[in-house]
């Protein structure tokens, strides 16, 4: 029967830090003992191969950065599958009431700005779909969209005053001065 291995006494006497140092990044205590858990069983596993020295601390943190990593994929798993599970309802009168200046003002935007705003704002596709439509990348379209998005709102400003700064919901505009 193989001898039980323990783990280095330098990562048994930091496990406060360590806890520190998760709790910080992922929130709540119980994701921090969860993601210290799993880091220690993969050290563990390889506690025959360690040292017990300083640079044992360093490779413990880059395996407790793996865990921190591992939590934020498994929370993005979970958020997704939740958002599948209750899709987002529009309100459809508050959409309808959205200022009506912000369609004659796309377009006046750039043709590939008026675009990214009316399929990911308007018609509610995601910025990566956006990107396949418009054949560009998704960091080149969210960078795109941003930009539009302040184009949008500096023009929406010319145009309606103060109601586009309050959200353009009670829109007074009698004219499009664009």
């Amino acid at each position: 029967m193989k001898e039980a291995t323990r783990l280095p006494e330098a990562l048994l006497d930091r496990q406060r830090e360590f806890l520190g140092f998760l709790r910080s990044r992922l929130g709540t205590e119980e994701a921090a003992r969860d993601a210290l858990q799993s880091a220690y069983v993969k050290a563990m596993e390889k506690a025959d191969t360690i040292r017990d020295d300083d640079s044992t601390v360093a490779w413990f943190y880059r395996l407790l950065r793996n865990a921190l990593v591992d939590a934020h994929r498994r929370e993005q798993i979970v958020q997704k599958g939740l958002e599948h599970e209750q899709p987002e309802s529009r309100d459809e009168e508050l959409f309808r009431a959205i200022c009506t200046c912000v369609g004659g003002v796309i377009a006046t935007l750039k043709p590939e700005y008026a675009e990214l705003v009316r399929r990911v704002d308007l018609e509610g596709a995601s910025v990566p779909e956006a990107a396949r439509a418009a054949g560009i990348t998704a960091n080149n379209a969210g960078v795109k969209l941003h930009r539009a998005r302040a184009a949008l709102r500096d023009k929406l400003r010319g145009v309606c005053g103060a109601c586009a700064r309050h959200g353009c919901l009670d829109c007074r505009c009698q004219k499009q001065r664009v």
